[in-house]
């Protein structure tokens, strides 16, 4: 009786754990797809208003601040030139430190991953929900590595361009040639949004990273996310009024033109 009691205790155990993980795996199939599509219905609201109505977004602003230090910049590049050179050279550092981040971040992973799935394969006696368990594990930090490879890509993007435009910055040629100029601009530009990408890779790992832990963190963490990302990247009035007073760029490139027509 005591061995066949031990035998119905055991099944009972087992049946309750595969019912445990079964109602886990329904859970994660209703609360991922739901929390992704906040964070994707945010970022489309987002990129939206980039489009249309830029300065409603600090990303437009910060856009339309580059362009004005560009054009102020090269008014003169010989006296302005140094100047332009530190400011890159930081930006290139920071996007340095991020790519080495996302690059060092995807090898401990892999790693990590791939020592699972050996030890995994070497043990026997697993059962059906055992592999599916470690198959849904994989995918939860597979789908981390693409977001730090997409940031190291971004980040590697975002110093390509920042470099082309030290160069393009401190060429004495291009003084006062508004095509020149505004070529540096779109490029300084390119910069600025791949550095944004990269940035809002790394900013989806976290919620995939709660994911491991449960589908709910990972619900919750999308809603606070797209919660604070709002506030962090719309402007307000005052932000708005300000740049409103500043000096825009069709007056600089008015100016560009005058100046142009007096040589």
């Amino acid at each position: 009786m005591a061995p066949h009691f031990i035998n119905v205790q055991m099944q009972m155990e087992q049946n309750s754990k595969i019912i445990i993980e079964r109602g886990g795996m329904q859970l994660e199939m209703v609360l991922v797809p739901l929390g992704m599509s906040v964070l994707l219905s945010y970022h489309f609201w987002l990129l939206f208003t980039i489009l249309n109505n830029p300065r409603r977004t600090v990303i437009g602003l910060n856009a339309e601040s580059r362009h004005k230090w560009v054009f102020c910049l090269m008014a003169d590049p010989l006296k302005n030139g140094v100047l332009a050179i530190q400011t890159l050279r930081n930006n290139i550092m920071a996007s340095t430190l991020l790519a080495t981040t996302a690059i060092t971040l995807s090898s401990l992973i892999s790693v990590y991953v791939g020592n699972n799935q050996t030890s995994s394969s070497s043990s026997s006696g697993l059962i059906l929900m055992e592999y599916k368990s470690s198959s849904v594990s994989s995918v939860k930090f597979f789908a981390i590595l693409v977001c730090f490879l997409v940031a190291f890509l971004c980040n590697l993007q975002s110093i390509r361009y920042y470099a082309h435009a030290s160069f393009l910055l401190t060429v004495p040629i291009y003084r006062d040639k508004k095509e020149a100029i505004e070529y540096a601009a779109t490029n300084l530009n390119r910069g600025g949004f791949f550095w944004s990408l990269g940035l809002r890779a790394f900013y989806l790992s976290f919620p995939l990273f709660l994911w491991v832990f449960g589908a709910i963190p990972m619900l919750l963490c999308c809603c606070v996310m797209s919660i604070v990302l709002y506030f962090l990247d719309t402007s307000s009035s005052f932000t708005r009024d300000l740049y409103d007073h500043t000096t825009s760029v069709e007056d600089m490139e008015s100016s560009i033109d005058r100046q142009t027509l007096l040589l």
